[in-house]
This record gives structure tokens, sequence and C-alpha cells, in this order.
């Protein structure tokens, strides 16, 4: 029998063998430093032998790479091809290469957020809770989410990136989604799993690496949200969002500090009460361009849904069916959509950032957020917007994140139909601990909205105003955007009676949340990656 295969045999028969002298009669220190010294010794042999298989295995990995591709093997973690803004283009064959069986993790990554999360109200009972609660939410008014959630929501992307023996990468992209209000651990009846996007992306062209135009741009086609989308994460308030299905180009440079984004897409305008909605689109095309290093951001949008002429089913006093939105007027077939953004690195000369952004819309384009989403639309319908926001620390100990956004849209759903409101939004955080920090929102909303009696709402003007202060753990303090967050919250909210009046079918003047001031608690889970 092979005596290296009897070693660890005959380590063990000596170690029984000796139990009991070695429980009789304890080993004295100058033995114990000796048998120390001598593990050490072996530990350094065995050292030593592994660092000699290493640098032969690293030998044949070359050997092998140079077979392979001609070129030597890229040193280990070295992807800085794929994270510079606009990146060089990749060796001819990448590292994921140099292995004769490259592992199926390769060129694989994934990210997520999650929020999930519960309400009780002073009565002990179920709490209300959205961003978007008040009556201006119904025409896109954010509150500031933090205490008024009561959903469990997760989405996960899931990327896979390949490159080709020329050099050129290809990315596929799934990102899944669901969100229920429901508390139980199993809720698949009120389950709303989506499938946010599903879309490939080619960049490093090859063919594209001769142009100075073209060199970095991104092809891309499938189902996706715009990359360049961004949003007020405390108001849980998208600035702006383009998405659907179609395909578009990515950083085309028409010079050093002029780059331009363009794409065409088309979506759906949901459930419009008729049988056929699934086939009524709207068509979306985008010109994004970016200035200044992308500092400036100029973004155009056109909207097109001739389908929209076949939409709701109404008949007039003749009994002829007639194109009509819900409140009986001619919907709109095109709008425009325009923004303009400053996106500042710093908060005005101090640690942070800093964005801000106005914008136009008309017809279809009158919903400023979400765009080519609102089929009720009319032609005369007009919308501007302005939104700014930031985040800073004002000194070692307390970080600040102001935001305001203002609306005044008009002719929307009615002739003469007119919505205004502003937000006002504070969030602070008060570091205190390595991992534990006190965080506090003040949100406060004016409107004066008059629907002209579209969808039985009410003309109401008021305010709204709400105070919440929620004890944070977290990994480690020092940053808005560090995650997970474990949060209790106690959150206080009043608005003008009046606003109980706007409608049946909203939170407000609802039994047990009506104006005169409302206590809710709650806990709340928060993460991404």
């Amino acid at each position: 029998m092979d005596l290296v295969a009897l070693r660890p045999w005959a380590g063990l028969c000596l170690l029984v063998a000796a139990t009991p002298l070695m429980a009789a009669a304890p080993p004295s220190i100058e033995e114990r430093l000796a048998r120390l010294e001598a593990r050490t010794a072996a530990a350094e042999a065995r050292a030593s032998t592994a660092e000699s298989d290493a640098r032969v295995l690293r030998d044949q990995l070359e050997q092998l790479n140079r077979q392979v591709t001609g070129k030597p093997r890229a040193p280990a973690g070295d992807n800085t091809g794929l994270i510079a803004a606009n990146p060089a283009p990749p060796p001819a064959a990448p590292a994921t290469l140099t292995a004769p069986a490259a592992s199926l993790n390769d060129g694989f990554s994934y990210t997520a957020y999650a929020r999930s999360g519960t309400i009780i109200n002073q009565a002990a009972g179920a709490g209300h809770g959205s961003a978007y609660m008040t009556p201006a939410g119904s025409v896109g008014g954010a509150i500031g989410r933090l205490g008024t959630e009561v959903d469990t929501y997760i989405g996960l992307s899931l990327s896979k990136e390949m490159y080709a023996s020329n050099g050129t990468r290809s990315t596929f992209v799934a990102t899944i989604a669901d969100g229920v209000e429901n508390p139980n651990d199993w809720t698949a009846e009120d389950s709303e799993f989506n499938v946010r996007q599903a879309y490939s992306q080619l960049d490093n062209l090859a063919s594209f690496q001769d142009s100075t135009m073209f060199r970095d741009a991104k092809l891309w086609a499938g189902k996706r949200y715009d990359r360049d989308n961004f949003d007020i994460h405390w108001l849980d308030f998208d600035v702006v969002s383009v998405a659907g299905t179609g395909g578009g180009i990515y950083d085309v440079r028409l010079s050093e500090d002029w780059r331009i984004n363009a794409s065409v897409i088309s979506r759906t305008f949901g459930d419009l009460n008729t049988d056929n909605d699934k086939d009524i689109r709207s068509y979306i095309a985008t010109l994004n361009q970016f200035f200044d290093d992308g500092r400036w951001q100029v973004m155009l949008n056109g909207i097109e849904s001739r389908q929209n002429n076949d939409r709701l089913k109404v008949q007039d006093a003749a009994g002829n069916l007639t194109r009509r939105n819900k409140a009986g007027y001619t919907p709109a077939e095109s709008g425009t959509h325009a923004m303009l953004a400053y996106h500042q690195p710093d908060f005005f000369g101090r640690e942070g950032m800093f964005k801000t952004a106005v914008f136009y819309g008309k017809g279809l384009g009158a919903e400023i957020k979400s765009v080519g989403s609102d089929g009720e639309l009319l032609d005369q319908a007009e919308a501007m917007r302005l939104v700014a926001y930031g985040q800073t620390h004002l000194n070692s100990d307390w970080r600040i994140a102001p935001a305001l956004v203002a609306e005044h849209s008009k002719n929307r759903y009615v002739p003469g139909d007119d919505y205004r409101w502003v937000t006002l939004n504070l969030r602070l955080a008060n570091e205190l601990a390595q991992n534990f920090e006190m965080v506090y929102e003040l949100s406060w909303q004016a409107m004066d909205l008059d629907p002209q009696g579209y969808s039985s709402r009410q003309a109401v003007s008021g305010d709204f105003w709400k105070f919440t202060i929620a004890p944070t753990f977290k990994p480690e303090v020092g940053d808005f955007f560090t995650r997970p967050e474990l949060r209790l919250f106690a959150t206080y909210m009043d608005w003008s009676k009046a606003l109980d009046g706007y409608s049946d079918s909203d939170d407000f003047g609802q039994k047990g949340f009506k104006s005169g001031g409302v206590w809710q608690l709650g806990v709340q889970m928060e993460t991404w990656f």
C-alpha cells in the first residue's frame, strides 16, 4: 500500500494510543514549543509547495492563452474597460476565454431593489399609504415616501455579458418585478408579477472602432426603460420616465462635448375599458442630447397614436359610436414633450449633488413624467413642471436632502380643467453611531384642482403636510444611499378638510382617515445592490 496514503491513519492511531498517556502526564512547556515549531515548519513547507504549484498553473494558463488568442492573459480583476464612462475597445479576446471551460458565472451579474413594511393606524387598524395619496397625486403630485409605504415590492435584474472574438460585447438584461399590499406570506392571488425589461445590447462594436462618432455607440432592442431616466428617491418620483418596447442607439458623439441618444418605442395606454386596449398604442420617438460632459441634458419626445381614434365605444344621441375619452371628449392622437435638465456633480460647491429640470408637454405629451402613457389627454392639453432636488452634508453628523416639484396643467381631460400643485420635501439624517441614525422627513403640498367633474372628481383647494421620524439601522452611516436600512417610524399627517371631498375612490375622507390629524406607526426594510 502507498505509504503516503497510510500517513493520516498512522497519525490517527498514534493520537489514540497517546491519549491515555497525555491524560496521565501533560506535556512540558519545552515539548509544546517543540511540537509548535514542528507544525510551523510543516505549514511553511505546504505553503511553499502551494506557491510553486500556483506558479506552474499560471504558466500553463499563459501558454494556453497565447495559443488561443496570440496575446498574454489580462491581469486578474482588470475590468476597467467595463466600468469606464467611455470605455476603450476591449482586447480581441477577453479574460473569460483564458480557461478551456469558462464558468457559467463569467459575465453574469444581478442587481435588486426591494422594500417591505407594514403600517398600523391610531385605531390599531390597517394604515393608509402611498407617495401619491393626496388629491394632487391623481395628476402626479408625490408627497414623500418615508412612513407612507405599505407594500412589499421587489425588482430583480439579471445580466449576462459575452464577447465575440473581435471584441464586440453583447449584453442581455431581464428585469422581473412584483408588488403587493397584502402582508401575508403567500400572496399569489394578489401578485402583480411582471417582466419589466427584456432586451439585448451591443457595444464596443468592431465595425465602429474606426469612427470617432460611433466608437462608443451602444445599439439595443427589446423591452426596457431608458438608461437615462432619473428620479427623486425620497419622493418615489420619476423625474422623467421613457419605457416600452422598441430599439435605439446610445452615445453617438457628434463632438467632444456633444453626444446624443435616439430611440423609438411603443406602449399601450393601459386599461381603457375596451375590448382592444392592448392594440391601442402610442409610439414615442426620443432624442436625448447631452452637453458639457453630461451636465446639460435636452430631451425631446414626439408621441403618435393614430389608433386612439378607436378607443372607447361611446354612443352619441343618434346611437352612433364616437371616439371619446371617459369624460366624453375627443382624445389626442399626438403630442410633444420637452425637458431641459442640469446635473450638478456637487451641492453648490459642497459635497453631494444637485439636479434641476423644467418640462413642457402638449397633447399626449402633457403627461410629463411617464411619457406617452396617458391616452385620455386632449389635443389642447398643456402641462409645465419644475423639479429641483439634491443632497449634501450639513456637518459631520447631519445630512440634508431637499426637493421641490411644482406643476400647472390645463385642458387635460375636459376643456377648461385646471390643476396646480407644489410639493416641498425635506429629508434629514442625524448620524448617532456607526450603524444607527435618526431620519426625519417633512413634506408640505399645496394644491388647487378643478377637474370639471372628470371621473366624478370635485374642485378642491387646500394643503397637506406630514412629519415622519424613523430610527434607522444600516451597515454604515454617512450616505443617503447606503442600504439596507431597517426602520421603525411614526408619521403624523393632516390636511385641509376640503380635500376629503375630492373623490370617493381615494384614501382621503375614508373612515378613520379624515382631516384633523392622523397618526400611523410602522416598520420597514429597504435594500438595493
